[in-house]
This record gives structure tokens, C-alpha cells and sequence, in this order.
């Protein structure tokens, strides 16, 4: 099973960043979670770029999110809503149908006492227009300078709290497939007969 992450921060010193490298410490076969390179590499969305030569990151970033069973993101939360990169990727995911069912696991770390909620709903609002399946289970850090350091997690709390949304996104990517295989297999049957 293949878990893509995706951050929203491009800073060095990310909080969310971190989220994404602890998470990809306790993942264990047959699970494997995988970190997107940077989501800044990305050009600004244009639609007639789309349209008639797509850039190969995009089709890379596409490619990617296409052969994961599920997504984890990270998302920092600046006025109220996520990254202006982070939503620059969505906005090129829209037209490849790549979100289309894929099931989503929220995280956001932040400085503040509310932990990027506001970010993560404005999120969760978009991604399901987007067609994606976002898990309830949602992961908010408030104060997390406090409960991260040297780039990863160390509050057990925390920690604990990001291995059940990993289960939770474990699961949910495994019913999207038996599902997927279930359609696949009468799609099948009906052409056989």
C-alpha cells in the first residue's frame, strides 16, 4: 500500500514537514509512504498551459498521486485557509481526476493554540469538491513547537495521535481498493456475457 504525503510549507524548518517525516519513520511493509519532492517546483496553474502542453512536473506530481492508494497532507494554515503552494498543486490536480476517490488524511502543525483548523476545513471543503474521500479522523498540533523537534515529533500524545490517522488512511485505502477491484471484477463478468 502507497501513501503519498504532500506539505504545504516549503520552509526549511517546517512544522508540517516534520509531521511527513514522522510519519514515513513509523510506517512499516507492506505500507509505504512516500514525500512529495516540494510542491514549489510547480508553476503557477494556468488552464491553457493545461490544455495544450502540461508540464512535466505536473504530469509527474499527477503520475504520483495516480498510482497512491492515499493521500497524507500537511498543511500550515495562513489567513484562515491552507498555503498558497499547496493550493496552487490542487488546482492542478482538478482537471486530471486523480483525486477522484482517493481517500485523504488531514494534518496541520502550527505555532498557534487552534492547530490550523481553519486550514484544515477550508482544505477538507476543497478536497471534496475535488471528488476525494477526506477520512473523519482529522490531526491539529496546536503549540507544536512545543511537541516537535529536530524535525520530528516527540510529544507521545502527538505521536500516538498521528498513528491512528495513519490506521485510519491504512484502512480506507484498502476498502477504496477491494472496492475499485470489486467494480473491476463485475466490469468483467458483464463484458463476458
Amino acid at each position: 500500500m502507497r501513501i503519498l504525503g504532500l506539505c504545504g510549507s516549503l520552509r526549511a524548518g517546517s512544522l508540517n514537514a516534520a509531521v511527513l517525516r514522522s510519519a514515513a519513520e513509523w510506517v512499516v511493509p507492506p505500507q509505504e509512504l512516500h514525500i512529495d519532492p516540494g510542491l514549489g517546483r510547480l508553476p503557477f496553474f494556468d488552464a491553457d498551459v493545461e490544455m495544450t502542453a502540461l508540464p512535466r512536473v505536473v504530469a509527474e506530481l499527477r503520475g504520483a498521486v495516480g498510482a497512491a492508494d492515499g493521500l497524507l497532507i500537511a498543511t500550515p494554515e495562513y489567513a484562515h485557509g491552507t498555503s498558497g503552494v499547496l493550493k496552487n498543486a490542487l488546482e492542478w490536480l482538478v482537471g486530471g481526476g486523480e483525486m477522484d476517490g482517493k481517500p485523504v488524511a488531514l494534518a496541520s502543525a502550527s505555532p498557534a493554540m487552534t492547530g490550523g483548523d481553519r486550514a484544515r476545513a477550508w482544505l477538507a471543503e476543497t478536497l471534496a469538491v475535488m471528488g476525494a474521500k477526506v477520512i473523519p479522523r482529522e490531526l491539529g498540533i496546536p503549540r507544536a513547537t512545543l511537541m516537535i523537534s529536530d524535525g520530528r515529533i516527540t510529544d507521545e500524545p502527538t505521536r500516538t495521535a498521528l498513528a491512528r490517522l495513519l490506521d485510519d488512511l491504512a484502512d480506507a485505502a484498502a476498502e477504496a481498493r477491494a472496492a475499485a477491484e470489486g467494480e473491476a471484477r463485475e466490469g468483467s463478468g458483464s463484458l463476458a456475457s
